[in-house]
């Protein structure tokens, strides 16, 4: 099932989105007619993971150009449109690299749009499938026992994720199905828990064997020797390695150091952004405070608390072990750094 499932599906003249905020109870499909919706879609999480995201965001070209038609818009009110799709979450690379490669073909009507659109969805799947073999075969290499490995993740990177297959939880299928995976420890990942609600559904969809743990656990259960290796997406990867992942990511980097295990980011080309020479320079998305001082829309924390929701944190490349996109493996830690070996 999850190899066939579509977060992201244009129907012909709409966008249908899996409803990922409804999951796992329920698995309903949004359909996206306006800009205004996908917006909407995006910022709220209907849609997320850095090339879900992106995929989106090259369909909302057409979106924004069929509703332009429908309401005699001018270029430039299409073109605005376009502009606020692209800004709908200021993290993930994907989102703008994939607006704006569809943009090229804008003056070429609807139907190139579509057709950029669909290369956009059609290159991400087949990306994940070939990072999926390289990160398999470089952690059973790396890690060197004969034994199924004990893998931790964090946050949701599979088809949900992406434009179908998954990214880190691709490398996980492969594993699996080479018959050399024991177990995933899925990080609950806070606040929205993509990784309980989201990963956990996917896991169970295949039959893998997994837990689902508190993020606070993740180390522990590293530095216990529970696992063999982590392995995470990505929202942006700077020139020099720095990776922008779900907040909670730089903790499970830190623990693998001290136990001297791999810290695997996988994530196709579309998500290193070369233009971003460190982690500094990428802006991190703060959301909402209710996320954090509320549960189910009950008050948590006290009245007078604030709260501090910062979406992502950056992990340092001196962290990363190895970072595997389509081309292969970069073991960013020793020095093969995105900025000079992805240009």
């Amino acid at each position: 099932m999850s190899q066939e499932l579509r977060a992201v599906h244009w129907t012909g003249n709409s966008l249908a989105l899996i409803d990922q905020t409804l999951l796992p109870q329920r698995t309903e499909t949004m359909d996206v007619r306006d800009v205004d919706t996908l917006v909407d879609a995006i910022k709220r999480l209907v849609v997320r993971g850095a090339p879900a995201i992106g995929a989106a965001g090259a369909y909302g070209v057409a979106l924004a150009l069929l509703q332009g038609e429908r309401e005699g818009w001018s270029a430039d009110e299409v073109r605005a449109a376009v502009a606020r799709v692209r800004a709908a979450r200021p993290t993930a690379v994907n989102l703008m690299v994939c607006v704006d490669r569809v943009m090229t073909r804008f003056d070429e009507g609807l139907d190139a749009v579509l057709d950029e659109a669909a290369a956009v969805q059609r290159e991400d799947i087949e990306a994940n499938r070939a990072m999926g073999a390289h990160g398999a075969e470089w952690l059973l290499e790396r890690v060197g026992v004969e034994r199924p490995l004990r893998i931790l993740t964090h946050c949701n990177t599979g088809a949900l994720a992406t434009a179908g297959w998954g990214t880190a939880l691709g490398v996980i299928r492969e594993l699996h199905a080479r018959g050399r995976l024991e177990v995933v420890y899925a990080d609950e990942t806070r606040p929205l828990l993509q990784g309980s609600r989201l990963t956990a559904w996917e896991l169970a969809q295949e039959g893998i064997p997994h837990y689902v743990q508190a993020d606070g656990a993740a180390a522990g259960t590293i530095l216990r020797g529970e696992v063999d290796a982590a392995i995470v997406g990505a929202d942006r990867i700077a020139a020099n390695g720095d990776t922008a992942n779900k907040v909670g990511t730089v903790g499970v980097a830190l623990a693998c150091a001290d136990a001297g295990i791999p810290f695997l980011v996988a994530a196709p080309t579309t998500t290193v952004d070369l233009d971003t020479k460190t982690g500094d320079d990428i802006p991190i998305e703060l959301r909402g405070e209710d996320e954090v001082l509320e549960w189910g829309g009950i008050r948590t924390a006290p009245a007078g608390s604030r709260g501090h929701n910062p979406a992502f944190d950056v992990t340092p490349g001196r962290l990363v072990t190895g970072l595997v996109t389509e081309r292969g493996v970069l073991q960013v830690s020793a020095g093969e750094l995105p900025g000079e070996r992805l240009r």
